[in-house]
């Protein structure tokens, strides 16, 4: 049990590293493609990575699981949590939009109680309040410096954390590569679909960047724009296999607060690649919501011992 917990909070530093890649490539492309387009070509370079990954793994012959209605909903939930990401890094600083994505571990010990019966004490629960007074403390509400875009990184965080949840619940039976590969499958179905229904209905411009990105149509994209969309899928195929199978190794509560590690990556992307220089404020949020996240941690391992979830127990 102790190895399984090692290795899965080394899956999930390494997936958040990995993953965090993406948003300067994608913040990058933002202005000129939409994340539909952006989305279904990482999607289609994955594929092919995922497919030989599921075969080497546990055989193509898992993908025709019995439990296809939860693997196709978490992928889902999984599609809208990452689009909705997507949208807040085109309008926000990217450390803004992940120091406020970090609520996603607060979310997940809070729901981790309801829903898979992993039980939290009420002083895990004051921590999450302390997270969110951080989030007020970053976005300024009432300071005439406040974006909506914000509420769109906060929401992906707590679809993140939800499908993070199913991850354990589903993992007795469930490999993180065939995860994945439903992931990448809700990513390319999800884009072609969102993106049809914009052009369905001649929506085509927006003022907000946010929306922009979101319904501006598809074209041809450039080479060098290309190779960042592709390198996406490199990226989305290691990042989604590493925080599946950390999800499916240790507690949901216990792992989760080393998604914290992201906070190392998001600034440094953001001063390289666009000069951005993080404000008093988002530093000061972002202290909060994670010294919230290190003390619902702490909190937790001192009122009980650790839960030896199984794989018999997260079905």
């Amino acid at each position: 049990m102790r190895n399984r917990m090692v290795l899965g909070i080394l899956s999930l530093c390494l997936g958040v590293l990995v993953f965090s890649l993406q948003d300067p490539l994608v913040k990058a492309v933002s202005g000129a493609y939409p994340v539909t387009e952006v989305m279904a070509i990482r999607s289609i370079v994955a594929l092919p990575i995922l497919i030989f990954l599921v075969h080497a793994d546990v055989g193509l012959r898992a993908v025709l699981s019995r439990r296809f209605g939860l693997l196709t909903a978490r992928a889902f939930i999984q599609f809208t949590s990452y689009t909705v990401y997507y949208l807040a890094i085109a309008a926000l600083p990217l450390a803004d939009a992940v120091a406020l994505y970090f609520m996603a571990p607060l979310f997940i010990m809070a729901m981790a109680g309801p829903y898979l019966g992993e039980r939290v004490s009420w002083q895990a629960l004051v921590t999450v309040l302390i997270g969110l007074f951080g989030v007020l403390v970053m976005v300024r509400p009432g300071a005439g410096v406040f974006d909506w875009a914000a509420l769109l990184s906060l929401g992906s965080a707590g679809l993140y954390g939800f499908s993070q949840l199913m991850a354990r619940k589903i993992g007795d039976t469930e490999s993180s590569t065939v995860m994945a590969f439903y992931q990448n499958g809700a990513y390319l179905v999800g884009a072609a679909v969102v993106a049809s229904l914009f052009w369905l209905a001649g929506i085509t411009h927006a003022v907000h960047p946010s929306v922009e990105f979101l319904v501006r149509p598809w074209v041809w994209p450039a080479l060098p724009d290309l190779l960042k969309m592709g390198a996406c899928g490199f990226i989305a195929s290691a990042g989604m296999i590493l925080l599946s199978q950390a999800y499916r190794m240790a507690p949901a509560n216990r792992v989760a607060t080393f998604e914290y590690t992201g906070i190392i990556w998001s600034p440094l992307w953001g001063f390289l690649f666009f000069a951005e220089v993080p404000r008093s404020t988002t530093i000061l949020g972002a202290a909060l919501i994670i010294g919230a996240g290190l003390l619902a941690l702490r909190t937790e391992r001192r009122e009980r011992p650790a839960p030896t979830l199984a794989a018999a127990d997260v079905g």
